[in-house]
């Protein structure tokens, strides 16, 4: 009979293994492999034609002395913190707002996903033009309501960042908002119910029963918001190239620039592995204080 249960085991391991083969095969031709070979060329001068020769920690000692990388990371920082804190909490409150049945609601819902599922090449070329200093809409209504010297948006130190991240909280807004809806559904209504019994408001409700039950959801959407912040390059190479000086530089920004305006393809890589350490360090973290915090809830 055990000879029997292990043959089964086997056969069974063969097969899951057999379909999981194209995917293996994928992730390593695709992503395994160029993450070891870039790992391996941030510790060479590599730089597209000429003889690749080992620098050892030469690239990453000249990345802390790099003004326009420690700019990139500020940048990026700034950008990731505030896009993730606006998109977690805006998105939690919209969803809210939407979470009926209503026809009201659900053309609500279609609009506000509209700018997520449109690509950010798209987005950030129409938000170019409305942002423009003189033709573009957004400054001549504000013409029309009186103002007589309206902003440069994308071109003035204070505001070109903070632009750039209204454009990206606009255009997720409503990824969050629909991951939000579909935690929010699976909350039973008696929980409600038996609160209103209780004679609990609609914020005590909300910070008592909604809170903690979409808890998980909450955690994804913050740790996804993270990543793809600290990922963002076309919103910034479309509309700033950067600039003005190195106000929305990012760290995708650099990398771009080193490999491919300066062919310094050993640098980039360096540039690559930071960022990807800074990634990982952060989602570890964001891990940590979940996992802390579901703890506490269960004691």
């Amino acid at each position: 009979m055990a000879a029997k249960k292990t043959k089964i085991k086997n056969r069974d391991n063969l097969a899951a293994y057999l379909m999981l083969s194209p995917f293996l095969l994928f992730f390593a031709l695709f992503v395994l492999y160029p993450l070891i070979k870039n790992f391996y060329y941030s510790f060479t001068n590599y730089n597209l034609g000429n003889k690749t020769d080992w620098a050892g920690l030469k690239n990453y000692k000249e990345l802390f002395t790099d003004h326009w990388f420690l700019e990139a990371m500020k940048n990026t920082a700034v950008y990731a913190v505030f896009s993730v804190i606006f998109l977690t909490v805006l998105g939690l409150f919209i969803s809210v707002l939407l979470n009926s049945r209503s026809k009201l609601v659900k053309v609500a819902r279609t609009a506000m996903i509209i700018p997520y599922a449109t690509s950010m090449v798209a987005v950030s070329m129409i938000w170019l033009y409305l942002l423009d200093p003189t033709t573009g809409y957004i400054n001549k209504l504000l013409v029309e309501l009186g103002v007589s010297n309206p902003p440069n948006w994308l071109g003035e130190l204070d505001l070109a960042l903070p632009s750039l991240i209204f454009i990206n909280v606009w255009k997720n807004l409503g990824y969050c908002m629909i991951i939000y809806l579909a935690g929010l559904q699976n909350i039973p209504p008696e929980l409600y119910e038996a609160a209103t019994v209780d004679g609990a408001g609609f914020l005590q409700k909300h910070l008592k029963i909604t809170l903690p039950q979409i808890a998980p959801v909450t955690f994804f959407v913050f740790v996804n918001n993270c990543i793809e912040a600290f990922k963002t390059f076309e919103q910034v190479q479309i509309m700033t190239q950067g600039g003005p000086v190195t106000a929305t530089t990012t760290v995708v920004h650099q990398i771009y620039l080193r490999a491919f305006n300066d062919f310094r393809m050993g640098y980039a890589a360096a540039m690559s592995v930071v960022l990807f350490l800074v990634i990982f360090a952060v989602t570890l973290l964001n891990f940590r204080a979940f996992k802390s915090s579901a703890d506490g809830d269960d004691a």
